[in-house]
């Protein structure tokens, strides 16, 4: 039971840890990793810099499986489960569904999906480092859902 607790609460806190890692890291120190996914049309290759910061939260994750490997500690799978849970729904919603990088989700009448949509091409509409919005990535405030943008 404390292994699906531990997993559950770590996916949850996730959406904090990647909202502050987005406004303060990447939006920040790390700009020039993440600079390159708000210039539009400035994409070559499949991949951009932005995505490096994918091993950081790998990184998180295999340690904590690591530590559960050596030590047998329920706490670290749960909370390397966790990390991973969380990537996969960030890849999906942001890199297949909002992204397009793949072509397979496009449409929907989803009432949540679009606010998330909507709140995400508002934070691309800012192409610089300073005065951006919606750093998160599932948690969508309300005045996203009424089209008030």
């Amino acid at each position: 039971m404390i292994l699906f607790f531990t997993i559950l609460i770590t996916a949850v806190l996730m959406e904090g840890v990647a909202w502050g890692m987005h406004k303060y890291v990447m939006h920040g120190f790390f700009w020039n990793l993440h600079e390159d996914h708000h210039v539009r049309d400035n994409h070559d290759s499949f991949l951009e810099r932005n995505d490096s910061f994918f091993v950081f939260f790998a990184v998180i994750s295999i340690t904590a499986f690591a530590l559960w490997s050596i030590f047998g500690w329920q706490i670290s799978l749960g909370i390397g489960i966790g990390v991973f849970i969380y990537g996969v729904v960030y890849f999906v919603i942001h890199d297949l569904f909002i992204h397009q990088r793949i072509k397979i989700w496009r449409k929907t009448k989803n009432p949540y999906l679009l606010a998330l949509r909507r709140a995400h091409k508002i934070h691309h509409k800012h192409l610089g480092k300073h005065d951006g919005e919606c750093f998160g990535m599932l948690w969508v405030p309300m005045k996203y859902y009424k089209g008030q943008y």
